[in-house]
């Protein structure tokens, strides 16, 4: 007779156990299905709406905006206006000189339309062809404004 009790303790606590781990499992389902569109989203409808080279960047607005600059230029911004976030997510503008990264700046966007800006100073002798990529969060290029210096 004990042994028959026994095993109907165990034969309950072994169906509450199964019960327990049914449930786990479908709320860890469910919990990543809603996550892994979201993460898609995100990333996928990413773009860049406005990006511009220019020589400052007033009100949240570009000023200056050009392709060639003179050497004696002193320093130059890199605006973009990014739209698609669902959820704050970092950008990367990679400024280079020639094939050369000369400098990476990781910056915020807050929301679904974002202005965002990074300034690299020119020195006088970096003659020659300039780009930012502007990367995405998943590394991505999202787009490449390509600028000269000049004598």
């Amino acid at each position: 007779m004990r042994i028959s009790i026994f095993s109907k303790e165990r034969r309950t606590i072994m169906k509450r156990v199964f019960c327990f781990l049914i449930v786990l499992v479908m709320v860890i389902a469910v919990h990543l299905s809603q996550v892994v569109p979201v993460k898609a989203q995100e990333t996928g409808s990413i773009e860049v709406a406005v990006g511009a080279i220019c020589r400052d960047v007033v009100d949240r607005q570009p000023l200056g905006v050009g392709n060639s600059f003179p050497a004696s230029v002193g320093k130059l911004y890199c605006f973009t206006k990014i739209v698609g976030a669902l959820s704050p997510i970092e950008i990367s503008h990679v400024w280079y000189f020639g094939y050369t990264e000369r400098a990476r700046v990781n910056l915020a966007v807050g929301s679904s339309a974002w202005r965002t800006n990074s300034s690299k100073i020119i020195q006088s002798h970096e003659i020659g062809d300039w780009r930012v990529d502007v990367l995405g969060p998943g590394g991505e290029v999202l787009q490449t404004l390509q600028f000269k210096i000049t004598p």
